[in-house]
């Protein structure tokens, strides 16, 4: 296991801590940030993907990939392409292996609304070469979040209408019952994987309806029952 020596005198000074806003008023740090793709049957098809794969796949985005509510992130570099992809985020407060069905929501904390920003015509161009499109999802600022909302507020989520407006324009509506894989398959899963711990995050993955923004719009992504999450594109 990593173990970090606070007596210990770096090379150069450690960067900041990442977290999130999360009752009551400490924040939640961010350790390792875990999507899920294609994880809306919908969605797999507008992506040319297959709707009934299984077991689910992941990608990762780096933890200062992280951005707040009600910020501004720059339009980034590289895409001609750029898009949004409102997702229910998990926050995991326990450590497990190979964590059974029945027991996968005793390791979460709580619930946000996120975006996975994507390079999309990144993504494909990388696709079409057989290449790993880590580019296309992992870049800074890919990764705008609510704050967290306590699972003992709201319960184990599994249902509740998810959208994603663009300039008030409704883009993306859906239910997060339609998810192929639930946030309890979702977890463990992964967790035969790797090994879940405090302070991960899991983007579950978007609905149908996915497309571009420019710079000036403002997209704001909402899930039944959390903190809506409103962004702009600077």
């Amino acid at each position: 296991m990593p173990t970090s020596d606070p007596k210990a005198e770096y090379a150069f000074a450690p960067p900041p801590a990442v977290s999130i806003l999360a009752p009551p008023g400490k924040p939640f740090p961010v350790r390792r940030i875990f999507c899920v793709g294609q994880n809306y049957r919908d969605h797999a098809k507008e992506m040319g993907g297959n709707p009934d794969v299984e077991p689910p796949f992941f990608f990762m985005k780096p933890a200062d990939a992280i951005v707040p509510n009600g910020a501004t992130i720059p339009f980034p570099p590289g895409t001609a392409d750029f898009q949004h992809e409102a997702e229910l985020v998990v926050a995991v407060q326990g450590r497990g292996r190979n964590i059974p069905l029945e027991r996968a929501n005793d390791v979460v904390f709580g619930y946000g609304v996120g975006l996975d920003m994507t390079k999309r015509d990144v993504q494909a161009e990388f696709r079409k070469k057989g290449r790993p499109w880590e580019m296309s999802k992992s870049f800074d600022f890919s990764a705008p979040c609510s704050a967290i909302t306590l699972m003992s507020q709201t319960g184990a989520i599994s249902a509740g209408e998810i959208s994603c407006k663009v300039n008030g324009t409704l883009r993306q509506k859906a239910d997060l019952s339609d998810m192929i894989w639930g946030v309890p398959q979702i977890i463990a899963y992964l967790s035969q994987q790797v090994e879940i711990a405090p302070g991960d995050l899991i983007f579950t993955g978007t609905p149908a309806g996915v497309g571009p923004v420019r710079k000036g719009d403002k997209i704001e992504a909402t899930i039944a029952g959390l903190e809506p999450l409103v962004i702009e594109i600077g």
